[in-house]
């Protein structure tokens, strides 16, 4: 047997094997979500499962046989590695390999006709520039958010959108405008976290095509504007004048309705009323001071005020 061709054959099992293992282990657990499509690229038509052309075989096998003259350099050049949190999506000749994306490991690539494109899943977390937005009640806010995202499926975030994280980004800006634009000044500060799922839940679904998923997104601040914040605080100091004066008129009146039983109950009772008039002489005396008021009562007066009369 030529030993050329048992070189090709040797490659080409190489390549399969590895396939083959990467295959098993992208296998993955899936939650269960929006229902899943029959084309899993939105009506896009990809050629990983179709046969090579004349062309491309010859391409293959001239790779191949490159590489085999290279031998051992060329090791470092078809073989690659990607991390835990990566994965690496193959295309051979501007078309997508079958198999899926490689990873975590060591993947095979032929020289001069195979690129790969690196794909981080981590999650992802940017910042929402503060956006100016007019409420229901046509208020202007300026709001910010902060969004946390992750690939979920390599290869739609690499054949379905061009750059995966710019065009959530944007979304995410466009999104915090339309939602919050049908809010309540009221709801907008009350009801942050309900609007915030909202947000996520919109997020999600728009970006579920790109393979990318949306955790979570937080309303980080609402900022309002200062004739605005001048008039909650005169509205808020207002409200707590009207219940300080109402508190205070209920005291009057149970200190009135108080003073109005203890007179009865002295009036009843001539020496209570003597009684009262010699304690609060004593806490007089007791603060020191120097003029003491002697009350006279009117009954003495009664017979110096009956002669001046005659």
């Amino acid at each position: 047997m030529n030993p050329s061709t048992t070189a090709v054959q040797t490659a080409y099992i190489m390549e399969t094997i590895t396939e083959s293992n990467h295959s098993l282990d992208n296998r993955e657990i899936r939650i269960p979500g929006p229902p899943r499509r029959q084309n899993p690229y939105q009506g896009l038509e990809t050629s990983e499962h179709k046969s090579m052309g004349c062309f491309e075989i010859f391409a293959t096998t001239l790779s191949i046989i490159l590489m085999i003259l290279t031998f051992p350099v060329s090791v470092f050049i078809c073989f690659k590695m990607v991390t835990e949190y990566e994965r690496a999506v193959i295309f051979r000749m501007g078309r997508l390999r079958s198999g899926g994306a490689r990873g975590p490991g060591v993947f095979f690539v032929l020289p001069c006709i195979d690129n790969y494109s690196k794909v981080d899943l981590r999650t992802v977390s940017f910042n929402v520039p503060p956006q100016e937005i007019l409420t229901r009640d046509s208020v202007t806010v300026t709001v910010d958010a902060v969004v946390y995202y992750r690939i979920s499926e390599p290869l739609k975030s690499i054949i379905q959108v061009s750059n995966a994280s710019e065009s959530t980004r944007l979304l995410a800006a466009t999104t915090l405008r339309n939602v919050l634009g049908t809010c309540d000044l009221s709801e907008l500060l009350k009801e942050r976290e309900g609007i915030s799922h909202t947000m996520q839940i919109s997020l999600d679904e728009a970006t579920y095509p790109w393979g990318v998923k949306v955790e979570r997104v937080e309303i980080k601040d609402v900022s309002l504007p200062k004739s605005m914040q001048r008039a909650m605080a005169a509205e808020a100091e207002a409200a707590r004048d009207a219940r300080a004066k109402v508190i205070a008129a209920e005291g009057e009146m149970k200190s009135s309705q108080a003073l109005k039983e203890a007179s009865d109950i002295i009036s009843a009772s001539p020496a209570a009323l003597q009684l009262r008039y010699l304690q609060t002489l004593t806490s007089i005396s007791a603060e020191k001071n120097s003029t003491i008021i002697f009350p006279l009562p009117i009954d003495l007066l009664r017979p110096f005020m009956g002669n001046n009369s005659a």
